[in-house]
């Protein structure tokens, strides 16, 4: 039947019909809220390139902890900035890093919070590169031995899930063999699978301080991340990751790459994350500053995108944001 018989109208007329209808919600139970963490007591200072976001201590990124876990945001996902770098990032490993601290303070404060870590060196190695350089070139396998050391000791202070953003080959696999030899079969990974090389990276390489050093002969990240234009190959990354031993796939950026979020919901069974990433965060942000859209809306039409096109948790800059609407 066609006009006027069906009138598709009919179902929007007011927000209460709109309300039973519709087929997409949020939920701040999907929300996982990043934070920046680095050695120090007492620092809670603003990070010029992210609005509203901060570097925190271990000491009071636990009391932001407490204040997320109060909106009902189940997870918050740890980066982690050294006192020094050096050519291996050999502080990302150690028992008294900014990440490895912050673990057991805001378990200790928040016991129910699900704590993931990223599990990188970008920013810990005085190249800015997510690998160890050798004869000019990223050295894939050396690499894949660190960042199960890095795991590690994330899952011996305490961490929930650890969370690969390197996108080495095999590295979800020496991860998850590591854990599984010293006693952690339970700490989940949360592989960054399909992580492109993307522009909209740029505020968070700031605030990480984990920009590539152009004099390595490495200029960018694009040997080991993402070609933009491939996806076939996301999916055969998501694939692979799954064989593993990940748990959780992650598909980033997010806007850019919904088709991928749709087609990785669509051929795999796991739980699909999303990263709405600083470059997206900051666009909106810095529109909605000039006065050509509305902030709040925005933001809504943005991971209602996300969650749309399949993704089961989000990883925004916006999750408090996003939470104290809800919860409104």
């Amino acid at each position: 039947m066609g006009f006027p018989d069906n009138r598709l109208r009919r179902l929007r007329k007011s927000e209460s019909m709109r309300r039973l209808v519709r087929e997409t919600t949020l939920s701040v139970d999907n929300l996982v809220f990043p934070l920046f963490v680095r050695n120090g007591k007492g620092l809670k200072e603003p990070i010029r390139t992210l609005a509203g976001c901060f570097h925190f201590s271990s000491d009071t990124v636990a009391k932001e902890a407490q204040e997320t876990a109060k909106l009902g945001i189940p997870a918050v996902l740890l980066f982690g900035q050294p006192t020094k770098k050096d050519k291996t990032g050999s502080e990302a490993w150690s028992e008294n890093g900014a990440v490895q601290l912050a673990i057991k303070q805001i378990k200790e404060a928040v016991p129910e919070m699900i704590v993931i870590t990223d599990v990188c060196l970008c920013a810990y190695t005085d190249t800015g590169h997510c690998g160890l350089i050798k004869n000019g070139k990223i050295d894939n396998d050396a690499t894949c031995e660190l960042l199960a050391k890095v795991a590690l000791s994330h899952a011996q202070a305490g961490a929930d899930i650890v969370a690969p953003s390197d996108m080495m080959d095999g590295r979800v696999g020496a991860i998850r063999q590591c854990l599984e030899k010293n006693g952690f079969p339970d700490v989940a990974i949360m592989s960054y699978a399909a992580k492109f090389a993307s522009a909209f990276y740029g505020p968070f390489r700031d605030a990480a301080e984990s920009s590539p050093d152009v004099t390595t002969g490495l200029a960018d990240r694009r040997s080991y991340q993402m070609d933009p234009a491939n996806a076939r190959e996301a999916l055969a990354e998501i694939a692979l990751d799954i064989e593993e031993g990940a748990d959780i796939m992650m598909i980033k950026p997010a806007l850019p790459y919904l088709d991928i979020i749709y087609r990785a919901r669509q051929r795999f069974d796991c739980p699909i994350a999303a990263y709405n990433v600083s470059g997206e965060y900051m666009m909106v942000h810095a529109s909605a500053a000039a006065g050509h859209i509305d902030l709040d809306a925005a933001m809504t039409a943005v991971l209602t995108s996300i969650k749309r096109a399949g993704a089961d948790i989000i990883i925004t800059y916006f999750a408090k944001e996003l939470a104290k609407k809800l919860n409104d």
